[in-house]
């Protein structure tokens, strides 16, 4: 039986196509030295051996029909392990650069859609492991449950089961139908209330809403920033928010401050939410995350003001009954010309995504790993900044359209503003 790609699956792979559009993630790990490279290449070959997709290419299939999956016949790990020596001087900025590549290149559409590359020859003796991959593979949350096969002390029993497949989930389906028999009169408010969301959810949008970040090309520029976990948690307590909440409260005040640089007046901004719909029936590999378009209040200068605002905001995003429609609207969206889908994702000002990462330290062939971030797509919007927590930090890394914000020493200056008068609510 083919393996016929999701909706949603479909949805981003298609997309990458446009070199302004393309949903390729990439993330970086700063390890404290050098890793035998064998040990490199035998983690990557387990991880293709439990998550097949790693060994899978994408094929059109015939008219009316979804992409499929299939074993990529030719399959070999050289062909997506790299090993480099850092260009001089050897700093941080080179990593970024290689970073900002993998963010632009598009993939060999004939073989399985990732690359890894280890970087050595870095001044400080540190060393680097980048890993882009197409977001039709996984998301976030999937990436993080593959990556437990990586480390050393991460048993990938926890997400995958003993046999390499997912544990599955305790719901019965059946459920479902149950309640529509036995109460047909609340189903049909259910169904109405629904239909309401799923509209909310595809419905065209005017916009994008600021006034200056405008223009969208394919030309991207990557940045990093750390924060305390802990401290972004107090300030989210202090407002009765959430983590996610401060952190789009913080993002929120650096566009604010972006804004005013420019002599410009904003009030609102619409950001994309990644939600996750993943379950532990879901397999870590495809796309298990939905978009939600979110009026965030930008013009709002106090904090605390802001954080509570978008709480509830967030809250009702998530709340939206059209979660559970996600693959129907993406196949929806399928049948529109890719011209017309390309044209509403560019009305997203901005992009906000928290992706949980490992609460204990981490070990790659006996080496420490110190840091960890994650360059999400923008997939249309001027700017994606995504939040990777590791042990007590959040590391947050910020992918820039140029087009859009071609003054990023400003932004990030400004964004840097942002989180300081998010974090001051803590302290």
């Amino acid at each position: 039986m083919a393996d016929y790609l999701s909706s949603t699956d479909n949805f981003m792979w298609s997309l990458g196509f446009d070199p302004v559009l393309r949903s390729t993630i990439v993330t970086l790990t700063v390890l404290e030295r050098t890793v035998d490279w064998s040990v490199i290449v035998d983690r990557f070959d387990q991880i293709s051996n439990v998550v097949p997709r790693f060994r899978q290419r994408v094929r059109r299939s015939t008219p009316l029909r979804r992409p499929r999956w299939e074993l990529d016949p030719d399959f070999n790990l050289d062909h997506h392990l790299r090993k480099l020596t850092a260009p001089q001087p050897g700093t941080a900025q080179e990593l970024l650069d290689l970073a900002q590549l993998g963010a632009m290149d598009d993939f060999c559409r004939d073989r399985p859609l990732w690359q890894a590359t280890f970087v050595d020859g870095l001044a400080d003796g540190t060393t680097a492991l980048l890993c882009r991959f197409d977001h039709a593979l996984t998301d976030g949350i999937g990436a993080v449950q593959i990556a437990s096969v990586l480390y050393d002390n991460n048993s990938h029993t926890e997400s995958f089961g003993r046999d390499g497949a997912p544990i599955p989930c305790a719901v019965p389906r059946s459920h479902r139908v149950e309640s529509v028999l036995r109460h047909p009169l609340d189903t049909a408010a259910t169904g109405l209330a629904a239909a309401l969301s799923v509209y909310r959810a595809a419905r065209p949008v005017s916009g994008p809403r600021s006034p200056v970040m405008r223009g969208r090309t394919s030309n991207r520029h990557v940045d990093t920033m750390e924060v305390s976990r802990s401290g972004l948690q107090r300030a989210a307590n202090a407002a009765e928010g959430s983590l996610n909440d401060a952190f789009i409260a913080a993002v929120a005040g650096g566009l604010r401050r972006y804004h005013e640089c420019h002599d410009a007046s904003v009030g609102e901004l619409i950001m994309s939410m990644p939600i996750s719909i993943r379950t532990r029936m879901d397999s870590p590999a495809g796309n298990r995350a939905t978009l939600m378009r979110v009026a965030v209040p930008v013009g709002l200068a106090d904090p605390r003001e802001r954080i509570a605002a978008i709480h509830q905001r967030t809250r009702t995003a998530r709340g939206e009954k059209s979660l559970g429609y996600t693959d129907l609207i993406a196949a929806g969206l399928n049948t529109l010309p890719r011209s017309y889908i390309g044209s509403e994702l560019r009305h997203v000002d901005f992009v906000a995504s928290d992706v949980p990462g490992f609460p204990e330290p981490l070990r790659l062939g006996g080496v420490a790993v110190k840091k960890q971030y994650a360059f999400s797509p923008t997939l249309g919007a001027s700017v994606n900044a995504t939040l990777l927590s590791y042990i007590d930090t959040c590391y947050i890394g910020i992918n820039v359209d140029t087009g859009a914000i071609p003054d990023d020493h400003a932004f990030y200056a400004c964004l840097a503003g942002g989180c300081e008068e998010t974090m001051a609510l803590g302290r």
